[in-house]
């Protein structure tokens, strides 16, 4: 039962203090880029951001009419986001992936396939999947003369609207697949669910958590500076927001465009059909698997049949640190420090990230999710095992799984995809007097 102070109105005192303090650490956070990072894109980012960071956290405290968390993340959703973003596209200021994404555009263009075939150095070569390429496609078209040009050119723009896009999607699915409660009465007697009905944490409506973790740093940074595992995380959540309705031709489509961009996606796979097995029946997880396979052939194969030697160099070689180039995603995470160590160390990192692979496929069977937050859980669980294993990684790839933990806690919550099991009766004891009852089959039934 929520307690009374579950049920305060929106920017109660003991909120604004858990914003203001959030906002804060994020502006220590973003303050500490300036300091301490030799990447110029960062440090401009931590600059505005802190600034940004800093008027949401004073904002949320000012006495309003108002809910005072909405005007605190629009403050930090310009500060940490838009500002940055607009005053690095226009120096012209990134990070060496947004240079990949324009170039393997170009080459996408060209010659079909995104791939040099004879790389020279890292910022010449493509460490991700073909559809990655269309992200760079317009600048490629557009060019980079003048402000507009510049700016619906720029790989980050769209990556950002991939994201976007995704995590507004999913949330619309969700909101409009979550039980109908009615207007809960709070503490004045009037309803307590505001326009964002649905599954809420911290009593914050899922619209404006979901604007809070866009604006927060784990998702602003990589935003500004590169955006490339973004479109990932936001065709993840879409994917995944999908199987919880009950959609796998649609969940198999978006995890195809996923997989085309980057293999780390692949895990996603596993996860989105056992979510459908699990709720909707094995017919509906085979109809995700197959389109999604399908899918993904389609938008692979033709890169791989004109390149099949740069792709495999490039794309599964170079970032497992066994390519003619070294990578550099050398973070200090586990798998990274016993690749150092030599030959044996890198098999002991490689049969570690296959043992972490293969707990994951063993939990999925034995125990597969059955609801969003258990899939997004299972998934997150699974990417940050790989990441910390790998031989060559970064601490910035541990985003998209903190992102997934996250916002499935901020959605709305579906209700089951699958037919309600009918009561089992249970029968009465000889000479009782108690009525009959019943109970759910457990199997597939709600919990």
């Amino acid at each position: 039962m929520l307690t009374h102070q579950a049920h305060r109105a929106p920017g109660a005192d003991g909120h604004r203090w858990y914003w203001c303090a959030g906002w804060l650490a994020s502006a220590a956070w973003a303050a500490a880029f300036p300091l301490v990072s030799s990447l110029g894109p960062h440090r401009t980012w931590g600059t505005v951001a802190a600034v940004g960071y800093l008027a949401a956290a004073v904002t949320v405290l000012l006495p309003s009419r108002r809910d005072p968390r909405t005007g605190s993340t629009a403050l930090a959703l310009s500060g940490a986001v838009v500002l940055p973003l607009l005053l690095l596209v226009h120096s012209g200021a990134a990070q060496s992936e947004v240079g990949v994404i324009e170039r393997s555009g170009s080459l996408l263009v060209h010659q079909v396939s995104p791939y040099l075939d004879d790389p020279r150095t890292v910022g010449e070569v493509t460490p991700y999947l073909p559809a990655m390429a269309l992200l760079g496609v317009p600048r490629a078209l557009l060019g980079a003369d003048g402000l507009p040009a510049r700016l619906a050119g720029d790989p980050r723009v769209w990556c950002a609207a991939v994201l976007l896009g995704g995590l507004w999607l999913a949330h619309r699915l969700l909101r409009a697949a979550a039980p109908d409660t009615g207007a809960a009465a709070g503490p004045d007697g009037g309803p307590d669910t505001g326009p964002d009905d649905g599954r809420r944490w911290g009593a914050v409506p899922a619209g404006q958590a979901l604007a809070a973790l866009v604006a927060s740093p784990v998702v602003a940074l990589p935003l500004a500076v590169s955006g490339v595992d973004l479109p990932l995380t936001g065709l993840l959540c879409l994917a995944l927001a999908l199987a919880a309705v009950g959609r796998p031709a649609a969940t198999g489509l978006v995890l195809a465009a996923a997989c085309a961009m980057k293999w780390t996606a692949w895990p996603a796979v596993a996860v989105a059909v056992a979510l459908l097995a699990a709720t909707a029946g094995r017919r509906a997880a085979g109809r995700c698997l197959g389109t999604a396979l399908v899918g993904t052939a389609a938008l692979v194969l033709p890169a791989a049949v004109l390149a099949p030697g740069p792709m495999v160099d490039q794309v599964l070689a170079f970032p497992l640190g066994r390519g003619g180039l070294r990578t550099e995603a050398a973070s200090p995470l586990p798998g990274k420090l016993l690749a150092d160590l030599g030959t044996a160390g890198w098999c002991a990192a490689v049969a570690l990230l296959l043992l972490g692979g293969l707990g994951v496929a063993v939990s999925l069977v034995r125990r597969p999710p059955r609801d969003l937050v258990a899939a997004a859980d299972r998934l997150a669980l699974g990417l940050g095992a790989a990441f910390l294993l790998a031989p060559a990684g970064r601490f910035g790839y541990l985003a998209l799984p903190a992102v997934l933990a996250l916002w499935a806690r901020v959605m709305p919550a579906p209700r089951p995809a699958g037919p309600v099991p009918a009561p089992i009766p249970v029968p009465v004891r000889q000479g009782g007097a108690e009525p009959t009852t019943t109970r759910s089959s457990q199997e597939g039934g709600v919990r």
